[in-house]
This record gives structure tokens, C-alpha cells and sequence, in this order.
């Protein structure tokens, strides 16, 4: 039986009740969600509502009261496997947008470890939502968005470093989700 939090309204709902009063990280989640959902085409139809879901849960983990180690994409999987999400929707929050590499520069490896991460035109998807979509929701593309990153974090910081290191990874992932998206149009 599919969980509320594998479909993009039950996802939605969640999303809602933690990031509106962060402002523009809730203008981000928003239309993070948004272009998956112009990028599903680009998944399965299977995982489709997955990918949605996803994307409107990505960033949960920076709620203040979910944080635990102040990094957002491990404490939004340990949130919602807390809520017996299911496991493959803790992953995809749990790695997206490179998540790996600044696991690293935090220590926090081993931690991040614990879900395993699944390459896929899912994830690949989801990494495309999240680096063509700026900080307040603008659209980007892949490298302003990655400007804008580095702008946004000191160098030598963690974010910063691991955006740095992560680039030709997520430059991929959004490569591989726009040729989907081309070979499968809605």
C-alpha cells in the first residue's frame, strides 16, 4: 500500500506544514516541484509521482525542528523514515543534489551511508529539478545556478566545497535528464 508521502499531495501537505516560514526556501520547494513535474517525462511512468514527491520533500530537513546534524538532506531522511516514508523516497531526499559530496566535507559519510543511493533517471531528475531552480524559485540554467551557489557560500566553506567537487556529477545528472526529456516529450 503506497504511503501519502510517495504522492506529490501527501508530499505537498508535509512540505507545507515545515517550509513557508522559511520564506524563500519555500519559493525554492515550490518550483523544485514544479519542474519535476515538467521533467517527469524524463522517468518512468511508474516512478513519476515519485519524482514530484521527491522534489517537494527535498529540502524539508532544513525545518528547524527537524534539524538534528544541519545537514538537510540527512536530517529530511531521518525525518521521514521517522514517519515510515517509504525507503526509496528516503533516498532520493537522502542524495539528492550530490548530497555525497558534502556529506564528506561535513564528516558525515558514514551517517549518509546508512541509505543507499540509487543511480536513475529519478535521482538524475531530481537533481535537474533542484539545479535549474534558484534560491527564491527563479528558473536557472545548470550553470548560473551553480554560480550562484558558490556566490552564495564563503570559499572553503562545506557548501561550497562540495558544490565545487560535485559539479561535473550534478552537470550530468541534468544532462542525462534534459536528452529523456527530449527523447520522451509529455
Amino acid at each position: 500500500m503506497p504511503s501519502a508521502l510517495d504522492t506529490p499531495r501527501g508530499a505537498a501537505e508535509l512540505a507545507e506544514s515545515l517550509l513557508p516560514p522559511l520564506g524563500n526556501r519555500w519559493l525554492h520547494t515550490q518550483a523544485v516541484a514544479a519542474r519535476a513535474e515538467e521533467a517527469s517525462a524524463a522517468v518512468p511512468e511508474d516512478d513519476r509521482d515519485l519524482l514530484v514527491a521527491a522534489a517537494w520533500l527535498h529540502d524539508i530537513g532544513y525545518a528547524p525542528e527537524l534539524r538534528d546534524t544541519g545537514f538537510h538532506p540527512l536530517d529530511g531522511a531521518r525525518h521521514l523514515e521517522a514517519l515510515d516514508a517509504p525507503a526509496r523516497l528516503v533516498r532520493l531526499v537522502a542524495h539528492h543534489s550530490g548530497a555525497v559530496y558534502e556529506a564528506e566535507q561535513r564528516g558525515l559519510s558514514v551517517e549518509l551511508a546508512a541509505y543507499d543511493r540509487e543511480d536513475s533517471a529519478v535521482l538524475d531528475a531530481l537533481i535537474f529539478a533542484d539545479m535549474t531552480t534558484g534560491p527564491a524559485g527563479q528558473s536557472f540554467d545548470f550553470d548560473v545556478r551553480i554560480d550562484e551557489i558558490l556566490v552564495r557560500y564563503e570559499p572553503g566553506s562545506e557548501v561550497h566545497n562540495a558544490i565545487s567537487k560535485a559539479r561535473p556529477y550534478l552537470k550530468g545528472a541534468v544532462e542525462r535528464t534534459r536528452a529523456r526529456m527530449v527523447a520522451q516529450p509529455m
